[in-house]
């Protein structure tokens, strides 16, 4: 089977956008890939972060991931900082990129020139190559990203053909050269309130985000308040009516029913109806994962099987670190005859 990496960093609760857009095709992969599904906390930290706030949200992440259905015994799961291959690849990934190519990455250019590069954390500039030694580490043959990270792949692509052609052999690549896996339909679920912009864990307007651990009776409140428009009929057209049309892709989302089909079903009832009953659809959706999360996150059995997970990972992670290492000259040969 092929490889897949994907990483995500701890940043707070995930939304049902989060869920329907990466985390339900997690499900999928599981069986159809090798997966590696990473926490990356040492990412979290190129903002400042509040330390035990960190750690919380990164075991609560942790524990979501396994409550939705991801399995630790076909897909590895693990936190990023408990395998120190990463920090230590990155340096490598460092030492072979230009300033030049760090410059170029949009939110370093986008963030230093809004806040001003003296204002700016130097691993604003220097994250990219953690990224890349992330996905290097597991010759990870696919990476699933949306539009906004494929600038970061195409530095991992660069980065690896320029490492291989210099330390390595055209028959025999040290790194394995990921392509971009791009996300199917459902990557872009739109604001509760304001649907022309996606769908944030950030929106300062809570009632435009279900996060996956709403209770219900909020789930249901945030769905009645959902933007739609004043015709009443139940359609889907992005351009003219954006608002029934992002709540027809998350319905279609959660139930596994085709858009068509719920146009057919809903052709005579009215907004609220339709809201009502894709509110329970997602109270349905959730409630078994967050009763799951919540008993993963009481016992020790969440522990166990981080501590498993770290290491799978650092038994493949620390063999691709090994040849980097091997390739660049750092650390020393053993001269001790084996017995």
């Amino acid at each position: 089977m092929k490889t897949i990496f994907s990483g995500i960093q701890p940043s707070g609760t995930p939304t049902i956008g989060n869920y329907i857009g990466a985390m339900k095709q997690f499900l999928a992969l599981q069986d159809q890939y090798n997966c590696y599904f990473c926490i990356v906390d040492e990412h979290a930290i190129t903002v400042p972060q509040d330390r035990l706030k960190l750690r919380e949200q990164t075991l609560g992440l942790a524990a979501l991931y396994l409550a939705i259905g991801l399995d630790p015994h076909r897909a590895t799961i693990f936190i990023q900082s408990e395998v120190s291959a990463h920090a230590e690849a990155a340096w490598i990934v460092q030492c072979n990129t230009t300033i030049g190519e760090l410059e170029r990455m949009t939110q370093f250019k986008d963030k230093s020139q809004k806040n001003g590069q003296a204002s700016v954390s130097a691993a604003l500039l220097t994250y990219p190559p953690l990224m890349v030694a992330d996905i290097i580490l597991y010759n990870t043959d696919l990476v699933p990203v949306g539009e906004d990270q494929k600038q970061h792949l195409e530095l991992t692509r660069d980065f690896t053909e320029r490492f291989n052609k210099k330390y390595g052999t055209e028959n025999q690549p040290l790194l394995t050269k990921p392509e971009v896996k791009i996300s199917k339909q459902g990557a872009r679920i739109m604001s509760l309130q304001d649907p022309t912009k996606k769908m944030s864990k950030s929106d300062d307007n809570a009632k435009g985000y279900i996060s996956m651990l709403d209770e219900p009776a909020i789930i249901r409140k945030k769905m009645k308040a959902a933007v739609t428009d004043s015709s009443g009929k139940i359609e889907y057209d992005v351009v003219n009516k954006p608002g029934i049309s992002n709540l027809l892709t998350i319905f279609s989302a959660v139930t596994d029913q085709p858009i068509s089909e719920l146009e057919a079903k809903y052709s005579n009832s009215g907004y609220g109806e339709f809201k009502a009953d894709l509110g329970e659809a997602i109270v349905a959706l959730l409630e078994p994962i967050q009763a799951n999360y919540h008993q993963l996150l009481a016992s020790n059995e969440l522990d166990t099987l981080l501590d498993q997970g770290a290491e799978k990972a650092a038994l493949v992670a620390n063999k691709t670190l090994q040849k980097m290492k091997n390739a660049v000259g750092l650390g020393r040969k053993s001269r001790r005859k084996k017995v």
